[in-house]
């Protein structure tokens, strides 16, 4: 019998992931919440501890990531942390960019006892969505090798090391293997897990960006699960949380799996900085899900190998027989209408505690909108109240400086709301009094500090300046006016509401007898903006927007759960009351403008709009042939093409708006967010010529009988003697009129997308050669040039709320 010592055998790794809600080159503050989260991680037993993508310095630095600065800082933050006591005893990676033969990398540094063991760079750069990394970093293309890194000299005097390996290689511990890929290696076709896998690591490892969007938790979620079940293995995600100084909120939810099951995982919304989730794995589950898999066997035997990097440490215990494994749990998601509720509320809180300001201040008109907005607030002071009363001393010390009063603890949402949020009514003689009241009724419900005006006295001093100069007086469409003028007095009054919010924010804390000002809130949905439906700098241009990348469909679900989970009955008339500006003048007391009229389409049209423009990348004829077939229930091809040429119209000379988007929550993967997700012009053709021809193309195809093609034996050559080189056209038949949108007849009648007979540099003409195949061929007339005048028939007379008819 073997001695007992002999039969030990550690196998149970504790292992640590950290959730860190970081800002971008606040090098001191990221240090210190890197630093709670490796003592936390200790406290719970855990011998490895990783964390999220860019800790040290960020993820959001952008271009600072050109600056020297930049490197030095993160060498000098490493260093701190290498050598503090309480980093020892324990493998640790933190992320950081480093500079190698003059070529910026994102990696993870690898160290244990004050000797850095490996840099690990990124290999697959993300550049989609709202990523930009190889603006700033290279990827690591030398798979399976490693190069000298020659260490910057503070750290070759601290330690005594002066070189460490770089590049794509692995850690390898007494007792297991660890390897890492870096967020979007996870999401890529090729990810290295595999392959790692199949050479033996045991433990991988993922730190992550990775940020929120509606009903999108799940994916993460299941690229974990998946890999860890494909591949044999323990999976450790770490992702960042929390605003970092951009229009993204990152996500959390990071997360431990092992064999395809998740043994682990950490919240996706909240307050706290630092959030530490462990799972202890046996290894010999891993190596037992293995073998039984043959097949992987059979693959993994020839597999290449990685450079392994030895280290002299175990990540196991050799008493770890009364240490229970984590057990798989499940991962219940998130509603959308609770991400709405805590996702906003928490990009706000960050965004609020790190500019410096006192609160916010939000035009309330009593609608959907800045209703939601200003829910979303209260959400907001739950969370700090919830927070403060589970003992979070951070979120206690941010409220405090917040409101300037070291003695304050706040017990009550509403009462919280109250020192928090200023609302404020800004009706006009155009303003009914049921917005008015739930206005009001909105504001006494969610706790709010509530304000109500009057601005018609400052829109007569600015007409009185216009008509003083012009001597001309500009009327709305029912006293006879025209639609410039129409549009002029609503956008006056929009613009008017802004100045005020301005000034109302900076000054309200000096009435209430506090420091400081408020931040502005705005309170356009993602669809008005894709539309354009809303007045440059008026109310939609604030500080920051929680709702800029919600639908007005989500914003109306979201609301009916509030209603119910925050106990706001008014909500049940703010849902049902239709949308409107109330922009124009009232008839009898009542509503003469709503918001679905005035944009000639519905919210959930322009929903649909939004999704094929954006996740489908459709232009006007795609769009138009895809909602041929999904409203085929609802609408003619005819009306169809009529609402997609609109949207296109309104969009195009609208998008220009986008330029000035106030920064906004993301959360809709349609968003038309000008500044990083959805780079597009903003001087457009408006007519979209060519665009609309084809659609008119394919609705007269659908519309039209259809023709069996002539035989090889029709008299061809009496058709084509018909064609004149002068005019360039030739005869049709009912077949080549509904042919491809390449090929357009000598008239679309019926529609206004017609095209002139000889003036196209653009026109193609279908031309049969003798064995019957269709090829094309240019006319004469195409040496032209230019659009003639019917061109412009294709767009019709719009107006929009610029003012500018098209």
């Amino acid at each position: 019998m073997l001695p007992a010592k002999r039969r030990r055998m550690g196998r149970k790794v504790t292992l640590a992931v950290a959730t860190l809600n970081q800002w971008a080159l606040d090098f001191e503050g990221n240090m210190s919440r890197i630093m709670e989260s490796i003592l936390e991680a200790r406290e719970m037993g855990a011998t490895y501890r990783t964390g999220p993508e860019l800790e040290v310095t960020g993820y959001s630095c952008e271009d600072h990531f050109h600056e020297s600065d930049t490197y030095l800082h993160a060498w000098e933050i490493l260093l701190e942390i290498m050598m503090s006591p309480h980093c020892q005893n324990m493998l640790i990676d933190v992320g950081m960019p480093v500079q190698h033969r003059n070529v910026a990398y994102n990696c993870r540094v690898v160290f244990h006892n004050k000797r850095i063991l490996l840099i690990r760079p990124k290999l697959v750069m993300c550049d989609d969505g709202n990523y930009r990394e190889t603006r700033w970093f290279s990827s690591w293309t030398k798979e399976r090798q490693t190069e000298e890194y020659y260490l910057p000299r503070m750290i070759s005097a601290a330690t005594g090391q002066h070189t460490v390996p770089i590049g794509d290689a692995v850690i390898a511990t007494r007792d297991t293997c660890l390897g890492y890929e870096i967020c979007e290696e996870l999401w890529n076709p090729r990810s290295t897990h595999i392959d790692m896998s199949l050479s033996g690591v045991e433990i991988m490892v993922n730190s992550s960006g990775s940020y929120m969007q509606l009903r999108k938790a799940y994916i993460t979620t299941d690229l974990i699960r998946n890999a860890s079940y494909k591949a044999g293995g323990a999976y450790l995600f770490s992702n960042l949380r929390g605003c970092d100084g951009q229009r993204v909120y990152f996500n959390g939810c990071s997360a431990i799996a092992l064999n395809g099951h998740v043994v682990a995982r950490g919240k996706q919304f909240a307050l706290e900085d630092v959030e530490v989730t462990t799972a202890t794995v046996d290894l010999e589950d891993i190596r037992s899900y293995r073998v039984a898999m043959r097949s992987r066997c059979t693959v993994a035997a020839s597999t290449p190998t990685y450079p392994r990097v030895n280290v002299d440490f175990a990540l196991s215990h050799a008493l770890d027989l009364n240490i229970p494994p984590s057990a798989p749990l499940e991962w219940v998601y998130h509603s959308a209408e609770e991400e709405i509720a805590l996702g906003p509320a928490c990009w706000l809180w960050d965004y609020l505690r790190r500019s410096g300001q006192g609160g916010f201040f939000l035009p309330l008109s009593g609608g959907v909108d800045s209703s939601s907005t200003a829910i979303i607030v209260h959400s907001m002071c739950r969370l700090v109240v919830k927070s403060v009363m589970l003992g979070d001393i951070q979120v206690l010390h941010d409220i405090r400086k917040i409101l300037a009063d070291p003695d304050f603890t706040p017990d009550n949402p509403a009462a919280l709301c109250n020192r928090l949020l200023v609302t404020c009514y800004m009706g006009s003689e155009n303003s009914s009094k049921e917005t008015r009241q739930r206005a009001t009724s909105l504001a006494n419900q969610i706790g709010s500090y509530h304000l109500e005006i009057n601005i018609d006295g400052a829109v007569s001093a600015l007409l009185a300046i216009f008509n003083t100069v012009t001597g001309m007086k500009p009327l709305f469409k029912t006293q006879g006016g025209c639609p410039r003028q129409n549009l002029a007095l609503q956008n006056i009054q929009a613009r008017t509401r802004m100045v005020l919010s301005y000034l109302f924010a900076q000054l309200m804390l000096w009435v209430r007898n506090r420091p400081g000002g408020l931040l502005v809130l705005g309170s356009a949905n993602v669809d008005e903006a894709l539309r354009g439906y809303m007045t440059k700098y008026d109310c939609s241009s604030a500080d920051i927007n929680p709702i800029g990348g919600i639908s007005k469909t989500d914003l109306k679900r979201f609301l009916l759960y509030a209603k119910d989970k925050f106990n706001l009955p008014i909500i049940s008339d703010i849902v049902t009351a239709p949308p409107t500006a109330e922009l124009e003048p009232l008839q009898n007391g009542a509503l003469a403008q709503t918001d679905e009229e005035d944009m000639g389409m519905t919210y959930n049209e322009l929903s649909e709009f939004g999704r094929l423009r954006k996740q489908n990348y459709c232009g006007p004829y795609s769009m138009f042939c895809k909602l041929v077939s999904m409203w085929k229930d609802s609408c003619t091809p005819r009306e169809i093409s009529d609402k997609v040429k609109h949207f296109f119209r309104c969009y195009a000379i609208n998008r220009h708006k986008m330029t000035v988007l106030t920064p906004s929550y993301h959360a809709e993967s349609y968003s038309p967010d000008d500044n990083r997700f959805d780079h597009r012009p903003f001087l457009y053709r408006a007519n979209w010529s060519w665009q609309f021809k084809c659609i008119d193309e394919e609705l007269e195809r659908i519309t039209c009988p259809i023709t069996a093609p002539p035989s090889s034996g029709d008299d061809y050559g009496s058709a084509k003697s018909g064609h004149s080189p002068s005019s360039g056209r030739r005869a049709t038949s009912g077949a080549d009129k509904c042919s491809s949108p390449l090929f357009f007849s000598e008239t679309t009648a019926g529609t206004t997308a017609g095209m002139s007979s000889g003036g196209s540099a653009h026109q193609l003409n279908n031309h049969v050669n003798h064995h019957g195949h269709e090829s094309l061929k240019l006319t004469k007339s195409h040496s032209s040039g230019g659009y003639s005048k019917m061109h412009s028939s294709v767009m019709g007379k719009i107006k929009d709320r610029t003012g500018v008819p098209v």
